[in-house]
């Protein structure tokens, strides 16, 4: 192998390695950025969503105002 050769492979190595490593980046970046909230549309906004409701069902249920419904079953006679 020439000195030339040597040179190409190690550019075509590096680009690819650069390449690689900037597309892994670029997706932890935006995986990250759902995990911050920005007023109302990502993830971190609805979980937190979710969780306040879930504390104002708890403290209804604790507090008495909401009775869990009790349903009829549905069960089917066999005829």
């Amino acid at each position: 192998m020439s000195p030339t050769d040597i040179a190409t492979l190690a550019v075509a190595v590096s680009t690819l390695i650069g390449s690689f490593a900037y597309g892994v980046k670029w997706l932890v970046q935006h995986y990250l950025a759902e995990l911050k909230p920005n007023s109302g549309s990502s993830l971190k906004d609805q979980v937190n969503r979710l969780e306040e409701r879930m504390d104002e069902i708890y403290s209804l249920l604790i507090a008495g105002n909401i009775k869990p419904k009790r349903g009829k079953r549905n069960v089917r006679s066999s005829k």
